[in-house]
């Protein structure tokens, strides 16, 4: 069975922009390097044809695994979730139980987190906590300084 990737509508737009730069952008410019890497003799000794080659790779490489996520890709329409309960696609804000320090995350999925943006990995042991968890309900998380809990503030779909 194909496991699907959970993903909004705006990771899959930015996994899609990234693919096509790398087709359109990338591509040509390793392979144009190549031939001018090639032009300069014995290639056993040319620096700039090897860095040309480790680029190729790294290209192909990222087209290859883009492709895949692409196409078990499964987007979810945030704007059409709702309720109470956090789940997929919320965005959450926490009180740090200790300091009152309020945080704000959307939860996305793996290939569109971007923590310091406040996009959460819906594998995060964060994300994984919060999970069914409502407005007002605290939540406690290990993290590596230690353990931290939270209590729930909002819960909102946009």
């Amino acid at each position: 069975m194909i496991q699907k990737i959970p993903m909004t509508a705006r990771g899959y737009a930015d996994l899609e922009a990234e693919l096509k730069r790398l087709k359109s952008v990338e591509r040509p410019a390793v392979i144009k390097a190549l031939s001018e890497a090639r032009e300069h003799g014995d290639l056993s000794e040319n620096a700039e044809y090897h860095a040309a080659r480790e680029r190729q790779s790294f290209v192909e490489g990222r087209v290859m695994e883009l492709e895949d996520k692409l196409s078990r890709a499964e987007v979810i329409d945030v704007s059409k979730l709702g309720g109470d309960q956090v789940k997929f696609g919320a965005t959450v804000t926490l009180a740090d139980e200790e300091t009152d320090e309020e945080s704000t995350y959307q939860i996305v999925g793996p290939d569109e987190s971007d923590v310091n943006n406040g996009r959460l990995s819906i594998t995060s042991p964060l994300a994984r906590a919060l999970i069914g968890k409502r407005v007002g309900d605290s939540v406690e998380v290990t993290t590596p300084s230690g353990s931290k809990s939270y209590e729930v503030i909002t819960v909102v779909f946009e």
